[in-house]
């Protein structure tokens, strides 16, 4: 299982505890010697208050850029944090351990100021402190170790930063692809339930139509057309449940059955077409669709006499072309809300879709899909 991601305040308030540490650790021991050793009142609260408001600082301006709440007035935090440093070992004597404290307003450098600029105040600082340094009496150890710690310290200052910048937006990637991935799901389903009600409501519409029309004249008809409803709506309830559970597969030669007696039902001439039982798997579910939402949108959007199928298999594709002559009739710009769905479906499995009137008064819908299958056949 992967571990969660703490929230970003408490990762900031780490990493400003574990800085604050790191801080002390550097002041710590002339601090012991203010307080146990030397004894002077002056001095202890000069040391005192110099650290507090050293380290106090510094955690705001860390945290304030952790939260991505950059100013311009964190300039003048920055200022104010060096005056104290470089103020204190004069004050208080270098000989134990002040001089470290020159080392304390490295760390925020990169963090306050923009990376050129920063880059340029790291340099001039790596030359100044030792400078300043040597002026102050400092060992030569310890202003070797000063030029060799100020870029350190700037750069570990910046990396803090920019790794917990990048852990933000990690979580906030993660976020979005969780939310993009509910989204998809949720297209998938409405597209799916759209298709296989669509068509099952509007076959059953229909069969409840016929049976009304003979319902008075031949009652062997009305009892044919009410059992076909009853297994209808079956089948229906049997589709919402695998388009529920994700895994619904669609037949080519079951959907083109269903839906030539579908449209004969309905009064069209429609012809069973041959499909042969070569076709490979993969095309079955794209091309199934395109005949269901086909049917739906002839009875739903027309009103033609006849449909055309023609099932092909050629060329590396599997075709099925639909015609019907529904064209004339069909309400001005209505090409039915699933056309859009089956375009994605057979884009999707590497193929071309196309539909709409053919100027001849007939409304046409083409689908081919590679016999080898989205990705097959690349080298």
């Amino acid at each position: 299982m992967q571990p969660g991601i703490p929230r970003p305040t408490v990762i900031a308030a780490i990493l400003v505890g574990m800085t604050a540490m790191t801080l002390s650790g550097l002041l710590l021991p002339a601090l012991w010697y203010e307080i146990f050793d030397r004894r002077d009142a002056g001095h202890l609260i000069l040391a005192l208050a110099g650290t507090g408001a050293t380290l106090a600082l510094y955690a705001r301006l860390l945290w304030q850029n952790l939260m991505r709440r950059t100013a311009p007035a964190h300039r003048f935090g920055l200022a104010a944090i060096t005056a104290i440093c470089w103020a204190m070992p004069p004050l208080l004597g270098t000989g134990q351990g002040w001089g470290n404290a020159l080392l304390v307003p490295a760390g925020l450098i990169a963090v306050v100021l923009p990376l050129r600029e920063a880059t340029a105040t790291t340099a001039a600082v790596t030359v100044l402190t030792p400078v300043y340094g040597v002026t102050l009496g400092l060992p030569a150890l310890t202003v070797l170790y000063e030029v060799a710690a100020i870029p350190l310290a700037a750069f570990s200052g910046y990396v803090t930063v920019w790794f917990f910048h990048v852990v933000q937006e990690l979580r906030e990637a993660r976020a979005e692809l969780a939310r993009s991935a509910v989204g998809e799901e949720r297209l998938r389903f409405a597209r799916d339930l759209h298709d296989v009600l669509g068509h099952s409501l509007q076959a059953v519409a229909l069969r409840a139509e016929v049976a009304e029309r003979f319902v008075k004249r031949d009652d062997a008809r009305v009892r044919k057309e009410l059992t076909e409803i009853q297994t209808m709506a079956r089948d229906a309830v049997r589709d919402v449940r695998e388009v529920v559970r994700g895994y619904r597969t669609t037949s080519l030669r079951t959907e083109l059955d269903g839906m030539s007696a579908v449209l004969r039902a309905a009064g069209l001439r429609c012809a069973r077409p041959e499909v042969s039982p070569s076709l490979p798997d993969h095309v079955h579910e794209p091309l199934g669709w395109v005949a269901r939402e086909a049917a739906t949108n002839v009875l739903r959007h027309s009103s033609a006499t006849w449909c055309e199928i023609t099932v092909e298999a050629g060329g590396g594709h599997v075709r099925v072309e639909i015609v019907n002559d529904g064209a004339a009739r069909r309400a001005a710009g209505d090409a039915g809300s699933g056309l859009a769905g089956l375009a994605e479906r057979i884009t999707a499995a590497g193929g071309e879709f196309a539909a709409g009137p053919a100027g001849d008064g007939t409304f046409r819908v083409t689908a081919a899909v590679p016999v080898e299958g989205p990705g097959k056949g690349e080298a």
